[in-house]
């Protein structure tokens, strides 16, 4: 069995937690070993998941796939975002309108399996995949680098509806979440450049979120590529909100259109900002 990111870390002199979580449970059963007051603090899951003690979780949410990401040596990555209705073949898609965009699960698999090859050059450290984990353009995604030989990242989240990671995620890189804020906050924490496909509702909150952050100054500036113009500009009106003044000009250099895997990697590859000027990305 690997070990787990603390014992990795060295030997405590203290007699350590999952030790004693095991000689509690071995205790004589009296009335007072089973309340629940009795319970080790960090083995009790009513405890645990107990209002009081959401900011505790949304700490460990926080930390968890940070040390396993750190101890994998996973220094930068390549945010993929994008729709899990899309499928690989229109036949598979849920209603004809949607089958029509079955060409971005191949564009998005084949400029995963290119960034991973690129990624391969840093022995899997530099500019990893990483998608939601899902299905659609999300598994496009895991599967080129797949692909690839390579290795990917997928940020899962519970859902009401079943939802399992889609099998091309690398497993000891794929992660689960209660949370919608520290995920995406992990989606942009090691982001070199963010591409975004054609989506829904999660897709475009998670766009803006990431084009908020770098509009106010609190992400450094990256590529974000948006894969579609004909679908984007149907479906957000960017013009009219810059002629509305409730964006600046300047806003609409933030992102670029592209149409293909080519046409991203080299935007990325092309990419001379450093993250602290507007005009350092190129045109759209």
């Amino acid at each position: 069995m690997s070990e787990s990111p603390a014992s990795s870390r060295g030997r405590s002199p203290f007699r350590d937690a999952p030790t004693d979580r095991k000689t509690a449970a071995e205790i004589p059963d009296t009335p007072q070993t089973r309340a629940p007051a009795y319970k080790l603090a960090f083995a009790d899951d009513e405890f645990l998941c107990s209002p009081e003690l959401r900011p505790l979780r949304l700490q460990l949410e926080l930390m968890k796939p940070e040390m396993i990401l750190a101890e994998k040596g996973i220094e930068s990555t390549i945010v993929l975002f994008g729709g899990a209705r899309i499928r690989e073949s229109a036949e598979d898609a849920p209603n004809e309108a949607v089958g029509k965009m079955a060409a971005y699960y191949a564009e998005a698999r084949a400029f995963a399996k290119a960034m991973t090859e690129l990624s391969m050059r840093s022995y899997g450290k530099q500019n990893v995949i990483v998608t939601g984990g899902g299905p659609g353009v999300m598994e496009a995604g895991n599967r080129g680098a797949a692909d690839a030989g390579g290795q990917s990242i997928g940020l899962n989240i519970v859902l009401p509806h079943e939802q399992a990671p889609n099998e091309y995620v690398t497993p000891g890189l794929c992660f689960n979440f209660h949370y919608f804020a520290v995920r995406k906050m992990h989606f942009l924490l090691r982001a070199r450049a963010v591409c975004v496909f054609p989506g829904g509702f999660g897709t475009m909150d998670e766009l803006f979120e990431c084009l908020t952050l770098i509009q106010t100054g609190r992400m450094q500036r990256v590529p974000v590529l948006l894969f579609g113009r004909e679908f984007w500009e149907s479906v957000v009106n960017f013009e009219a909100l810059a002629k509305a003044g409730t964006i600046a000009p300047e806003d609409l250099d933030l992102f670029r259109f592209v149409e293909t895997a080519d046409e991203a990697i080299a935007a990325i590859e092309n990419w001379d900002g450093v993250g602290t000027t507007r005009d350092a990305v190129p045109g759209r």
